[in-house]
């Protein structure tokens, strides 16, 4: 689970096969985003601020569900 540096995001899984993205969030939990293009996964991780690019180019445009702290662990393992 690479941790990034950002002020709003704390970690960040990938999966290449099913395009599922799960940010980790300071102080707000982690969030599983389906069908996020690699481009934009990558987009994110070359990004000098982690939030704003959230906020513009994933926020609202994947469908999302808040994650369990169980949950979220299984999913992270399973990448």
């Amino acid at each position: 689970m690479p941790r990034v540096s950002s002020s709003a995001i704390d970690r960040l899984f990938y999966d290449d096969a099913t395009h599922d993205l799960v940010i980790v969030f300071r102080g707000t939990g982690a969030y599983l985003y389906r069908g996020v293009p690699q481009r934009i996964y990558a987009g994110l991780l070359a990004s000098d601020s982690k939030g704003r690019f959230f906020n513009e180019r994933i926020r609202d445009r994947y469908p999302c569900e808040r994650l369990g702290t169980h949950r979220a662990k299984r999913i992270a393992a399973d990448i």
